[in-house]
């Protein structure tokens, strides 16, 4: 286990907060441009074939909170932007396959396969006028994107959830952990990093990121997050719900993170409403459904 030497707070958790307002649907003056760059997947599911990956759930999610939703992404021929993420500015990067998973959730956790992949991204796939996006969202699946590609927006908020770049794949498509020392140039031009509590296992130090990253988040389940900043941690309980479906909820999280970050510039702020609104993502089943209770949480909070 790592040790982490941080003076700690702990804030009373989403039901406080949404009753003394801290939680509330911000007044929409303008809509963001939210830019998300990695891999759309197919996922096989015992129902079928769902499309998903970080920037479909992500999309779908910054389009809910009022963005404007970018995306770049490299996809097969199979891929239909306008029928699996409707309303959302879609560049694909050609590939013969669209990149599929598997997930399968056990007592011991989560366990991925990855059968396909598609195309690598470059900065050079970004079209010119999206580059002064507000915000930006680098979402690696499967090494799909270098890290460098931060570089290109010198004046956007970034947000990386680096999930992609901790994989590894044997040649059955089983994914394990793979230890990433981070660049700390690259972090330190991040507004925030995120990563799950199944991301890095807790064995391995999160000092680098501490380091170097202005604002880091792991998100821990059912018991919120912890928002690390300056050598200071902050922890925020999630409200229990009945869970349904967990998929997608860690883009969920990060994408109200990202998005109440900047409109407030609140880190608490955005942990609880992050919490809050990737808490009921869960207790929907398909990718639509998920968005369709976020609407209605927000429209709660009007």
């Amino acid at each position: 286990m790592h040790t982490l030497y941080l003076s700690c707070r702990y804030y009373p958790g989403c039901r406080a907060a949404l009753q003394s307002g801290r939680i509330r649907q911000m007044e929409n003056h303008s809509r963001p441009d939210y830019l998300l760059i990695g891999h759309v997947t197919q996922d096989v599911t015992p129902e079928g074939m769902k499309t998903g990956g970080t920037v479909a759930y992500s999309g779908l999610v910054a389009q809910a909170l009022g963005c404007r939703v970018l995306v770049v992404t490299s996809a097969g021929p199979d891929f239909d932007p306008a029928q699996e993420m409707p309303g959302l500015s879609v560049h694909i990067v050609p590939a013969a396959d669209t990149t599929t998973f598997e997930n399968i959730y056990t007592a011991a956790g989560r366990q991925q396969y990855l059968y396909k992949r598609a195309g690598f991204i470059a900065g050079a796939d970004i079209p010119p006028q999206w580059r002064q996006a507000d915000i930006v969202h680098l979402g690696p699946l499967d090494m799909e994107i270098d890290p460098t590609i931060i570089h290109t927006f010198p004046n956007s908020k970034v947000g990386i959830t680096p999930q992609g770049w901790l994989r590894k794949w044997d040649k059955n498509g089983k994914i394990a952990y793979k230890s990433w020392l981070p660049d700390p140039a690259v972090l330190s031009k991040a507004a925030v990093v995120i990563v799950s509590e199944e991301d890095i296992p807790p064995e391995e130090s999160l000092r680098p990121y501490l380091d170097h990253a202005p604002i880091f988040v792991q998100t821990k389940g059912v018991e919120g997050c912890a928002v690390y900043q300056g050598g200071s941690a902050a922890y925020f309980p999630a409200p229990g719900v009945n869970e349904v479906n967990l998929t997608g909820a860690g883009d969920t999280f990060a994408t109200a993170f990202l998005v109440r970050l900047h409109q407030t510039g609140s880190f608490s702020e955005a942990a609880e409403f992050a919490n809050y609104i990737a808490a009921w993502s869960v207790t929907g089943n398909t990718l639509l459904e998920k968005v369709a209770i976020i609407k209605k949480k927000l429209r709660e909070l009007e």
